[in-house]
């Protein structure tokens, strides 16, 4: 990039752009597990966009599908049908539970309308509230701020709206001393990103299945980061053996185009007539296009093998480093969604292998997230290890 469009361009974000993000280098252009940055310098990018990237940068499939549908329809409201949605639809379906989706833009969105449905499921009965757990994270509006555990993000746009409580994850006892008449349901991430890449245990979403069965209640799930592949299987829920009431995704769904949806099971087919809910953008022909090609790759392409044994490979190499490295205090995740507690602020580290040419993410203050692309390779996943071997304090 020419020296004075640079400077253009950081001047115009200088002035133009609000600062509620404090970004790294420009990035010019990205190919699968790479992006290169405004003067050439190139990146492994283990942080895929925050796992929206999931088949990496500009994947031949969602490339292609991307032009050939902007070519031809772009957007026509909900108020007309398009060939896309529905098919977007069956696909989620078929590699889900078979319910009913409704799209929207984002992951804050989803949630945001699987609690809409939640509370429209509890009305008649005087339920709303909703039991959520610490530290998980579920956006940035104000109904799923107010539902995100993790109260440094809340703090500055007090009070929150009503309706939520939150108990550790993994604790069955404090579910249960949560639930009121007025509960209507539990909402839990089956990894929590943002909250440390803290896995929910086996026994507690069976428990919290039997739990809701029990109750009468609804179990929601946000698969909005863990699921699309990252955790080797379609959605995370798949390894635990249980199907939730509803579940919410976005990020990865169209692989860098902005889409969101939650699916719901069939028997709450009626549960939102028209008019209840709605979306001008969600489910638009370009999005939906998107997703269907991302869906195309995870069944031809070998996407979820690729998933289970780069991850593999990943834990051992991060294993050994955790024999070397004694700052390592746990190492968490599952398939290509892993997690290193060091015990410290990570920002430095952050740092430093951005400064070799690693891209990484932090979540929490002291654990280092990698979400790498799921069509990473063994050559790319060593090289990743090597640098963290070079940043992590011995």
């Amino acid at each position: 990039m020419e020296p004075n469009l640079y400077h253009e361009i950081m001047a115009d974000h200088q002035q133009y752009v609000l600062g509620t993000y404090a970004p790294g280098p420009l990035l010019e252009r990205g190919a699968m597990s790479w992006v290169w940055d405004h003067t050439g310098k190139r990146y492994l990018d283990c942080a895929a966009g925050i796992s929206v990237c999931n088949l990496g940068h500009c994947h031949p499939r969602v490339t292609e599908a991307i032009q050939r549908q902007a070519a031809k329809l772009v957007h026509v409201s909900n108020l007309y049908l398009n060939e896309n949605q529905p098919r977007l639809a069956a696909r989620i379906a078929k590699h889900s539970f078979g319910g009913r989706v409704f799209f929207c833009n984002s992951g804050a969105e989803a949630n945001e309308g699987m609690i809409k449905f939640a509370r429209k499921w509890g009305h008649e009965q005087g339920r709303h509230e909703i039991v959520c757990m610490a530290e998980s994270f579920h956006g940035r509006t104000l109904a799923t701020l107010a539902a995100t555990g993790r109260a440094k993000y809340r703090q500055d746009f007090a009070p929150d709206l009503a309706g939520f409580v939150h108990v550790p994850l993994n604790d069955l006892a404090a579910v249960q001393a949560a639930l009121t008449p007025r509960t209507a349901a539990v909402l839990v991430e089956p990894i929590q990103g943002e909250g440390g890449i803290r896995v929910a245990s086996r026994e507690f979403l069976a428990g919290l299945r039997q739990l809701c069965d029990e109750r009468g209640l609804l179990l929601l799930l946000d698969e909005i980061q863990c699921g699309m592949g990252r955790t080797g299987l379609c959605f995370a829920y798949q390894h635990y053996g249980i199907v939730p009431d509803a579940m919410s995704l976005a990020k990865a769904l169209g692989n860098g185009i902005p889409i969101g949806a939650f699916t719901v099971q069939q028997k709450y087919q009626d549960l939102l007539p028209p008019g209840t809910h709605g979306s001008t953008f969600g489910g638009n022909p370009l999005a939906c296009a998107a997703g269907l090609a991302v869906f195309d790759a995870l069944e031809q392409d070998g996407v979820l093998e690729n998933t289970r044994r780069m991850g593999t490979r990943f834990l051992e190499q991060l294993t050994a480093l955790g024999a070397k490295h004694p700052c390592i205090r746990e190492i968490r995740g599952m398939g290509l969604m892993l997690g290193l507690d060091v015990g410290q602020p990570v920002t430095g580290l952050l740092a430093a292998a951005r400064d070799r040419g690693l891209l990484i993410l932090a979540a929490g203050e002291t654990v280092l997230r990698l979400l790498p692309p799921l069509t990473i390779q063994p050559d790319e996943v060593d090289l990743a290890c090597r640098i963290l071997d070079e940043i992590l304090p011995a």
